[in-house]
């Protein structure tokens, strides 16, 4: 399971907002496998290679490059290109046998998969949900191993033990909720916290997590 990272011109401003994004959570990409899809610069595009080294410099693993121009010299360093793929980049993973969530009779289908994503069954580890366009609701638990990646809110009707990622792409007003927290890790636009510096009054119940002032706050649900 990788994270993928899609570099957009002009590299050195995207360059800049990565390093805000790693201040904030300055242990996000450890040990984790990372490919780029590079897909979205030109092919007169100059410097790549020495684009991706100053990647590394940053502590980001790259196993792979997608979308690499044959005119691109110095990127073989980081792994064989992988074949280009028709899918988006960040694709939606829904857990096997969920069926597609039914739009209310009052809403298309259209504008109700606009801004929410349902999944029905529970995300089970090694599985990761990403949805950048609003909220993500699970009906059940998500394990240890999964990830919940969401633009809006993350809502868990279960035992929230993997990772719940809410306010991707700068939205501060994303709040998280679940039934029994016992999460790997919380984290809302780009503050974070890990199981070992959550406060042990709130695992195994129902929580709100909200950000205040840049910083991450938790209560127990009545």
């Amino acid at each position: 399971m990788a994270l993928v990272l899609a570099p957009e011109p002009p590299l050195q401003g995207w360059l800049g907002a990565l390093d805000s994004q790693m201040q904030r959570s300055p242990n996000f990409f450890d040990a984790r496998p990372v490919v780029l899809d590079l897909t979205g610069l030109p092919r007169e595009q100059q410097g790549v290679a020495e684009f991706i080294q100053l990647l590394e410099q940053r502590g980001i693993r790259i196993i792979g490059t997608e979308g690499a121009h044959p005119s691109w010299a110095g990127i073989e360093a980081w792994g064989r290109p992988m074949p280009a793929s028709t899918k988006p980049g960040r694709p939606v993973e829904i857990p096997e046998q969920a069926p597609a969530p039914a739009p209310e009779p009052e809403q298309s289908a259209d504008a109700a998969s606009a801004n929410a994503l349902v999944i029905d069954y529970p995300v089970r580890s090694g599985q990761t949900v990403v949805f950048e366009r609003g909220d993500v609701t699970v009906l059940g638990s998500v394990a240890s191993g999964a990830e919940i990646m969401a633009g809006g809110s993350v809502h868990v009707y279960g035992t929230l033990r993997g990772r719940a990622i809410a306010g991707m792409g700068g939205n501060s007003a994303a709040r998280i909720f679940c039934k029994k927290l016992q999460a790997e890790l919380l984290a809302i636009n780009g503050v974070y916290q890990t199981a070992d510096g959550m406060p042990q009054s709130v695992l195994g119940k129902p929580v709100h997590v909200w950000l205040e002032a840049e910083q991450m706050k938790i209560s127990v649900l009545e």
